[in-house]
């Protein structure tokens, strides 16, 4: 039930680090206790915009077949009726907000994009992409970035999205974890001036680019340069170092990816310290966490959380639907 596992880990993830987003580590720890939060609070233990916009994502993605219109339809409807929605109310992207507001003003969606955001709203909520059954992996990728660039249209969102949802795919069909970076890094370089333009029509065009190549390497590049960060803190782990330190804060895509990874790999075989470790950072805790719990979920299976925390999460009901059309 790996589908299972990354879903939930990923709403786990969220709620765990609900609690500690805009702390430092050592406000964390003093609330908390060494190591972080144990345990989800509340009945229901609350996520945030993140688990909410995974499952926009993931609603759409089981509306539509995978061809751009009904894609481009199902996304928006569902983006709009999260912006609308009065439960969005935890401390939501402002990138998030604007694309949807402009989405549902029925704004054609590269003018409803904001181009030069790269934030972490992109691939916090595409690991759904990553899970679908039956896709080829050019359809698997040109949808990864197309769900993010309904909102955030920088080239680096759209790279980091598509590593963060093959990155689920691979792990969930059983690809080892210390495979994994090299693996990305693989799949960076073989991407890294593939812009799919069947999708993403015009959206390369602007001051800076000068080629649909050009465009979307400059995003390729930037989520190397974050994997040579993650390389490099690999070669020598401490556990007991904030992992922002070596592979950013995690307020924008490629950082976020990044140090999802790191707290991931850093402890690979025990996914309830994958999110302690994720929930326990000086950025953007949440979504760090939220990345970090769907790539050990995808890895180890529903069964490797705790039993009862499936019965205490909020949106627990749609979380398993999802997770059974997947499975």
């Amino acid at each position: 039930m790996k589908a299972s596992g990354s879903l939930f880990g990923l709403a786990y993830g969220d709620a765990l680090g609900a609690a500690t987003e805009f702390l430092s580590v050592a406000e964390i720890e003093r609330r908390f206790g060494a190591g972080g939060p144990a345990d989800l609070e509340g009945q229901p233990a609350k996520v945030t915009d993140d688990t909410q916009m995974t499952l926009a994502v993931a609603r759409a993605l089981a509306d539509v077949v995978p061809w751009p219109e009904p894609v481009e339809a199902a996304l928006r409807e569902h983006f709009v009726e999260w912006w609308r929605d009065p439960e969005n109310n935890r401390a939501p992207g402002l990138t998030c907000l604007e694309a949807c507001e402009r989405l549902a003003t029925g704004l054609s969606w590269t003018e409803a994009s904001r181009r030069r955001s790269k934030g972490c709203g992109a691939n916090m909520r595409v690991a759904p992409v990553g899970l679908v059954h039956g896709w080829e992996d050019h359809t698997r990728a040109a949808v990864a970035q197309f769900q993010s660039a309904l909102t955030h249209g920088h080239p680096t969102a759209l790279a980091a999205s598509e590593l963060t949802a093959f990155a689920v795919h691979w792990l969930r069909h059983g690809l080892h974890p210390r495979d994994l970076p090299a693996a990305l890094r693989t799949r960076a370089h073989e991407q890294r001036t593939t812009y799919h333009v069947d999708w993403l029509e015009d959206l390369w065009t602007g001051p800076a680019a000068t080629t649909p190549e050009d465009f979307i390497a400059r995003g390729w590049d930037e989520c190397l340069r974050v994997l040579d960060n993650l390389d490099s803190a690999l070669a020598h782990p401490d556990p007991e170092e904030d992992p922002c330190r070596a592979t950013g804060e995690g307020w924008v895509a490629e950082e976020a990816l990044g140090t999802a990874l790191h707290c991931f790999l850093l402890f690979p075989d025990d996914p309830v310290r994958v999110l302690r470790r994720a929930a326990t950072t000086s950025g953007d805790s949440d979504s760090i966490a939220c990345l970090a719990g769907a790539f050990a979920g995808a890895c180890h299976g529903f069964e490797a959380w705790p039993e009862d925390w499936q019965h205490r999460i909020e949106y627990g009901a749609e979380l398993a639907r999802f997770g059974r059309l997947w499975d």
